[in-house]
């Protein structure tokens, strides 16, 4: 039987083969920057109003890509990989772009990553250089400890996003003792700028620019020019219309593709002016919604929880907000009917666009919702966009097999978006993505006869931590497997660890059991960034033998339902 291969209601879209800088900066006539005043603000602090404009990024961009290259201290050359490590920032688009014009990938890690967990993508990754916070510091000279690289030579490979906001008008700070003497990006932006970036035209295009280290259990992802400007350009039949009084307001980590992709590169190509915070704070959030007339953001399941019963969205007028986005992770219809929402948002119903659906593997985003289905098609991911190509397949046999019209099957998507492979792993790769190009998502989706599409289940984790490898380095545990509790108050699943004691008799009676479950948990708190706690309750402990996830998620299931104690033991 031949494949039944969907598409996108939308045409297809021309896309341009060139870099991601190209695309975006670009100037169409005098005085504009990709296609908008060059005066117009891009990016605004919101602690402090600093900003810069259009304008000045492409100049700073370019500056920064000169220092780069051209410092005694840097000299990168074109293909480098440069580390991004750090909370967000005004200087964030600066080194990120500055970055792309050198003809570097970028690697963007998590900015609560400890030390352990920054060394492995330090290593793995292949970076020369790190850029960081000036909080990141410790963490960053620890991972060069660890690592067995001296001081001084860790010192020469980073460089330093200081608080300090002159550069760009702003207030001055106080540095960090700790930073004194390393090379800023200040320092790098002293020594004039490139005439023009990197170019990647044509074939070129398919060369590697970011580096995302996802959740994911199988690889890093491998994304190039063409991937990201596909994304970039087929999202936009479902963006809303935008005009020249609209501003997003950003609180998502600018280290993770929702954002990387969605809030530092597609603002720019609509000319929408983007509102920095440095993290989730919900006062803050409605602060700054309230003071910078905020129109637009993109957010996560978990912050509409947070809003829903926090004191500030009733304090704050929020009423310039006519548009969100919630991402990143499922967005039940329970949630969104909640009676505190029509309260929250001034009755505006097309406020909340209730679902999109993506992947880092995909760059990220593959279905959108437009907010004039957001009531029809609650609970739907949204039509597929263009330019891309969906398959239901049913493998549970070993054998692809189409799903039956209107029937659950694993989604399948193909396009220009999808990652060019894992990084350093190309049996995951293969694993992956078929001969003829389709990336195997891990996701249950139906369709229905609309060509609306509805994800039902998860052949995969969606808690894919990792945290197993860290568990069996533990000096007790002889086996252990992590998988996702969901929680529904935070509306988010969260990791249980199942463990088996490698010495059983140690811990023969409940109290023993329970402190160990206990010791595990706390030990895991000095392993790993805060995000990666378990936080789904104690440790579980099963049965010695072989750990079956598939039988896990059931027994996580059965317990829910039956209530149970925190402890369970089956040793």
């Amino acid at each position: 039987m031949s494949p039944r291969i969907y598409t996108s209601p939308y045409p297809d879209i021309p896309l341009p083969r060139t870099s991601v800088f190209t695309h975006i900066f670009a100037s169409r006539r005098p005085g504009d920057v990709g296609g908008f005043p060059g005066a117009r603000k891009a990016f605004i602090d919101a602690a402090s109003g600093a900003y810069i404009t259009r304008a000045q990024l492409l100049d700073l961009a370019l500056a920064f890509a000169h220092g780069l290259r051209t410092h005694p201290d840097t000299r990168a050359s074109r293909g480098d990989t440069v580390l991004i490590f750090s909370p967000n920032s005004l200087a964030w688009p600066v080194v990120l772009f500055g970055s792309v014009a050198a003809g570097l990938r970028c690697t963007t890690a998590n900015s609560a990553y400890t030390s352990r967990e920054l060394a492995h993508q330090y290593v793995d990754s292949r970076a020369r250089l790190l850029i960081t916070s000036e909080d990141g510091l410790g963490a960053v000279r620890a991972m060069f400890a660890e690592l067995g690289v001296p001081r001084s030579e860790g010192d020469r490979r980073t460089i330093v996003m200081r608080r300090d906001l002159q550069w760009a008008r702003g207030p001055a700070a106080e540095s960090n003792p700790e930073a004194a003497g390393l090379l800023t990006m200040e320092d790098l932006l002293k020594g004039g700028k490139m005439r023009q970036e990197e170019q990647f035209a044509g074939d070129l295009s398919n060369e590697t620019v970011f580096l995302c280290y996802s959740s994911g259990t199988t690889g890093k992802p491998k994304t190039t020019h063409l991937n990201t400007i596909s994304l970039l350009s087929i999202v936009a039949p479902c963006f809303p219309i935008m005009g020249p009084e609209d501003i997003m307001i950003s609180i998502l980590p600018f280290y993770h593709i929702y954002a990387l992709t969605q809030v530092l590169q597609l603002p720019l190509l609509y000319g929408l002016p983007v509102v920095i915070q440095s993290r989730f704070e919900p006062t803050e959030f409605c602060v700054n919604i309230e003071k910078y007339h905020a129109t637009f953001s993109l957010i996560v399941p978990p912050v509409l929880v947070v809003l829903a019963r926090h004191p500030a969205a009733g304090t704050h007028d929020l009423s310039t907000l006519r548009w969100l986005c919630s991402g990143a992770a499922p967005l039940g219809k329970d949630l969104v009917q909640q009676t505190s929402f029509a309260v929250l948002f001034r009755d505006m119903t097309s406020t909340l666009r209730p679902a999109g659906y993506g992947l880092t593997e995909t760059s990220p985003t593959t279905h959108l919702l437009h907010s004039a289905d957001a009531a029809r098609k609650m609970g739907s991911i949204g039509p597929l966009l263009p330019n891309l190509e969906a398959r239901l397949v049913d493998d549970a046999g070993g054998t692809a097999v189409e799903a039956e019209e209107g029937s659950p099957g694993e989604l399948w998507i193909r396009g220009p978006s999808v990652m060019k492979g894992y990084l350093n792993n190309p049996t995951a790769t293969t694993a992956a993505i078929t001969p003829d190009g389709w990336f195997k998502t891990g996701d249950i989706a139906i369709r229905d006869r609309e060509g609306y599409y509805y994800i039902v289940d998860r052949q995969k984790e969606l808690i894919k931590y990792k945290l197993e490898s860290v568990l069996l380095t533990h000096p007790d545990i002889a086996d252990a497997a992590v998988i996702g509790v969901e929680d529904a108050a935070q509306a988010t699943e969260l990791p249980r660890a199942y463990v088996v004691h490698s010495n059983p008799d140690k811990i023969r009676t409940a109290a023993a059991k329970a402190a160990f479950a206990d010791s595990v948990v706390k030990w895991m708190e000095t392993k790993v960034a805060r995000h990666k706690f378990l936080r789904a309750g104690k440790c579980i402990l099963p049965a010695a033998g072989k750990i079956l996830r598939r039988e896990l998620r059931d027994l996580a299931k059965r317990e829910a339902a039956a209530s149970p104690p925190k402890i369970v033991s089956k040793l």
